[in-house]
């Protein structure tokens, strides 16, 4: 496998981590573990986190900074860990209504454990900073904002000592994700555990398919083939664009599926989770990909989106891996993830992303009278385990993040984009070199701040027009 940007304590790109069962048995483990401390000997640059409070107080307090769906799902997921004490304590986001709703609806959800006064709601583009400095070191920040913002954000919480939880994608460029596996090394420096939304890794049915192709039930791995084909999620139509009152910026971090430089769009946004599933099968990442794609139909006012992509990546040894994401409505839906073996084919998931119902199959044929090994069923959610396991590592205080594993995930991803964007094929290397910097000047962001990209002449925001463009959308 061609070297990555793996620094010493991140997990492997083969080795999702199953130390704790996600229990209560799995913590209280992990709590007797607590003093053993870390295993490196660094010197960190600051105070470094602490794995418990001291004094006696053993709550863990967590701000959640991005308050829409992902926000309240990440912070329903954390308060759920069976013996974790955690309490939320702050929330922050660029629209009150925002923290308004999520607020009542995790109170009503968590009796006890959320603990947000007014005085701890924290509105606009700063207020993340506010959010942070409501916490201890060694307490717990959840970062969910549009994944433009996750490398300023992720800098102030490590400053602070805190532990992360960021929402995939972490990165959407080359120097997005140059500047999150840096900051990686400062986590691990200050001892802060950084967990990334990547769930699936912690899925029990895809650990053990994993394990299993390792041990060739599957012989040779050939090829893989990834689906997620369905009608919008959210409109593609812009029109008639910020609504008044609203600042530029502010629209277009609302609706930030539809702008490239907000959150790579829906290609790394909904995409990523299967690219970094087959990799991980694979365990290797592509060295490059080659996509196809357009925008079938038209609004009066497009995102910066295609309707449908089609990518081939190619690892090094010339395996191949096919992807397919169509986004629009009046299609088949399809929504899984496949392999072929020399032995037989695989499924790695079957319809979206939980439960796996992950299997290995006899021949080619993914029936179920050719399965010779099927997940054992129920499945544990994976979004409640990936909670369960950093809680027990904040615990237990063992080396934890996932960083650089999620950015080169999230770089993958987006070398997928930018091929179909483009037309030119692109490889790992040049993904991970590429100047154009889509979340340039994010971290000085303000409310009175111009938005990145601004209509042209005839009221149109630029889009992608593959061969026309050096990037994708501009040439510089």
């Amino acid at each position: 496998m061609r070297d990555t940007i793996i620094t010493p304590v991140s997990l492997p790109l083969s080795a999702p981590r199953r130390s704790f069962l996600g229990t209560g048995l799995g913590l209280a483990a992990a709590t007797a573990l607590t003093n053993r401390g870390r295993a490196e000997d660094s010197t960190p640059a600051a105070e470094p986190a602490p794995g418990v409070h001291p004094g006696g107080d053993d709550d863990i307090r967590v701000a959640l900074v991005g308050c829409g769906g992902r926000g309240a799902g990440a912070a329903a997921d954390a308060l759920s860990v069976p013996g974790g004490n955690l309490k939320l304590v702050a929330m922050a986001d660029i629209f009150q209504s925002q923290i308004d709703s999520k607020r009542r609806s995790l109170g009503e959800q968590f009796k006890g454990q959320v603990d947000v006064p007014d005085d701890r709601c924290f509105v606009g583009v700063t207020a993340f900073r506010q959010a942070i400095d409501s916490l201890r070191p060694g307490d717990i920040v959840i970062l969910t904002t549009p994944p433009a913002f996750r490398g300023a954000h992720f800098a102030a919480a490590i400053e602070k000592g805190l532990h992360v939880f960021m929402e995939k994608p972490i990165s959407i460029d080359g120097p997005s994700t140059k500047r999150i596996l840096e900051l990686s090394s400062l986590a691990d420096a200050r001892n802060c555990k950084v967990a990334v939304g990547l769930m699936c890794r912690h899925s029990e049915a895809r650990q053990e398919l994993f394990d299993r192709l390792r041990n060739g039930e599957a012989g040779e791995l050939l090829a893989f083939r990834g689906y997620r084909e369905h009608p919008p999620a959210q409109p593609m139509e812009l029109a008639p664009g910020a609504p008044e009152g609203m600042s530029e910026l502010l629209w277009q971090a609302k609706r930030f599926h539809g702008f490239l430089w907000a959150s790579g769009g829906i290609f790394s946004d909904y995409y990523i989770h299967q690219i970094d599933e087959a990799c991980w099968m694979k365990d290797a990442w592509p060295v490059k990909a080659e996509a196809t794609g357009g925008r079938h139909f038209q609004a009066a006012l497009p995102d910066q989106n295609f309707d449908n992509y089609a990518v081939e990546y190619t690892f090094a040894d010339g395996t191949k891996y096919f992807y397919y994401g169509r986004h629009m409505k009046g299609g088949e839906t399809r929504f899984g993830l496949h392999g072929v073996g020399s032995k037989g084919a695989f499924t790695i998931s079957a319809r979206g992303h939980a439960p796996a119902k992950s299997a290995i199959y006899t021949g080619q044929d993914l029936a179920k009278d050719k399965v010779v090994w099927a997940a054992p069923q129920p499945e544990v959610n994976p979004y409640r385990k990936e909670w369960q396991d950093f809680v027990a590592a904040i615990r237990a205080d063992l080396p934890y993040n996932e960083a650089p594993r999620g950015a080169e995930a999230s770089l993958v991803t987006a070398m997928g984009r930018f091929a179909a964007h483009t037309g030119q094929a692109v490889t790992f290397a040049e993904m991970l070199d590429c100047p154009d910097d889509l979340a340039a000047g994010v971290a000085e962001f303000a409310e009175d701040s111009p938005a990145p990209v601004l209509r042209d002449e005839k009221g149109r925001y630029p889009v992608p027009m593959p061969g026309v463009f050096k990037y994708e959308y501009r040439d510089a």
